[in-house]
């Protein structure tokens, strides 16, 4: 479904260039929920955003190429990028500041939806939220951390894409609303499609993951069955415990 051949990631600093990410290689098949280990500032949100060619271009250099459908997503016109993102490719992410427009009541993105509002309805409540009418009548800075990643979090699966991107999705909802994200990832890989998250939450990965890989030293381990992963002779699980103190 995803085929990553990333020679390298650099960014600029003043005149230099500082290599960020080298030797990522991996491919995304569907039917499968992909899990990205590492510790703060490892670069895990930088690969992730190179994926869906998010980076700054003004900042950020990519050498290689990333494949979906044989078309490679680094070359990809802006209007191709975003009926990409749009309908194949969903990213949730972890600066929940950046979700939504301040300036805009939720009702706006709501109007976005090509859905009828009983499924919205349903769809809220399956999340915990407010329905339909309660909720787009309020603006993003009246609602709670936690609401704002499950209601990214819907946003993210209601086109049912290939492929959905989580970037630490666990980071400010509680254990009901982790288990909730556990069930909707279940939904979406038995629909036929993909997850690829990154997370410090070695729990949560052990739990949702059907494969895993550990993000260190500026390149990416393969991606082993997490059952491989996190036996104790695997050496990425090694260098998975050496980084362990520095995850949480």
């Amino acid at each position: 479904m995803l085929k990553v051949d990333i020679e390298n990631i650099s960014r600029k600093d003043g005149d230099k260039s500082v290599n960020v990410l080298s030797d990522i290689h991996f491919t995304l098949l569907p039917n499968n929920i992909y899990t990205i280990l590492g510790k703060n500032g490892s670069g895990k949100s930088t690969l992730i955003k190179s994926i869906t060619n998010l980076l700054n271009k003004n900042i950020f250099t990519i050498s290689g190429k990333v494949l979906i459908d044989n078309k490679d997503i680094l070359t990809m016109d802006e209007q191709s990028l975003a009926v990409l993102r749009m309908n194949n490719i969903r990213y949730v992410l972890q600066d929940l500041t950046n979700n939504f427009d301040p300036l805009k009541k939720l009702k706006y993105y709501f109007d976005l939806c090509s859905t009828d509002e009983t499924k919205l309805n349903t769809l809220l409540k399956d999340f915990l939220l407010p329905d339909l009418k309660t909720i787009s009548k309020l603006y993003p800075y009246e609602i709670s951390g936690g609401m704002a990643q499950r209601l990214s979090f819907l946003f993210a699966v209601l086109p049912n894409p290939k492929l959905l991107i989580l970037d630490e999705p666990t980071s400010a909802i509680d254990y009901t609303n982790i288990n909730l994200i556990k069930l909707k990832l279940d939904e979406h890989k038995a629909n036929g499609n993909s997850a690829l998250i990154v997370t410090q939450d070695i729990q949560f990965a052990k739990e949702v993951s059907d494969e895993i890989a550990f993000l260190s030293n500026n390149t990416l381990t393969e991606f082993k069955s997490k059952d491989i992963f996190f036996n104790q002779s695997e050496q990425s699980y090694v260098n998975f415990l050496k980084a362990y103190g520095e995850l949480n």
